[in-house]
């Protein structure tokens, strides 16, 4: 009979980090113009952006790695407000929040990205990446709720996509280098 010490878990991390990349690549190729905000990106929040990255932010618990638990269903619960934030209002549960006051919320989230960032500094460089260029982007779109600016918005739409693309490689890197027993892409 085995026990849980014995038994080898699944890396959850490649899970949460596709979630978040390509939920954020939608998102922001609707900030950089591309398409409207459909309900492409409201599911997308809801269950892959949000509900996966929960679900990885669990199995890193049982790993024991409490930057993946704080990291993974933090962001999963951002997307899940996010959507929130959208829906109620268009309800009529909720009243929508100001420009400033989603500033507010944008600057919170940015505060905390920066503070998971100075986590990820012994950590791999990609991972450093994302976080970073994720602070960014919480900044931006702060910075374009504070000021009206579409020019802000549509830089802050470019950093998103990049950002998320950094995340999605950074998912299959480490899928990769599981199947293989070696890196096969840097990361």
């Amino acid at each position: 009979m085995s026990t849980v010490s014995e038994k080898k878990f699944a890396n959850p991390g490649p899970l949460g980090l596709m979630g978040f990349g390509m939920t954020t690549v939608l998102l922001n190729l609707h900030n950089a113009g591309f398409f409207p905000n459909t309900s492409v990106v409201l599911a997308m929040g809801i269950f892959y952006g949000g509900l996966a990255q929960v679900v990885a932010g669990i199995m890193e618990f049982s790993k024991g790695n409490t930057f993946g638990l704080t990291a993974f269903t933090s962001y999963g619960f951002f997307w899940l407000s996010l959507v929130a934030i959208w829906v109620l209002p268009a309800l009529g549960w909720a009243i929508a929040p100001s420009h400033a006051f989603m500033g507010c919320y944008l600057v919170l989230w940015g505060v905390f990205t920066f503070l998971m960032f100075i986590g990820t500094l012994k950590g791999g460089r990609v991972l450093q990446f994302v976080f970073f260029s994720l602070t960014v982007l919480f900044l931006l779109l702060a910075a374009r709720d504070f000021t009206g600016s579409e020019k802000i918005g549509l830089v802050a739409g470019y950093v998103g996509l990049v950002c998320g693309l950094s995340a999605m490689y950074l998912s299959m890197a480490e899928v990769l280098h599981e199947q293989h027993g070696s890196k096969i892409l840097p990361y």
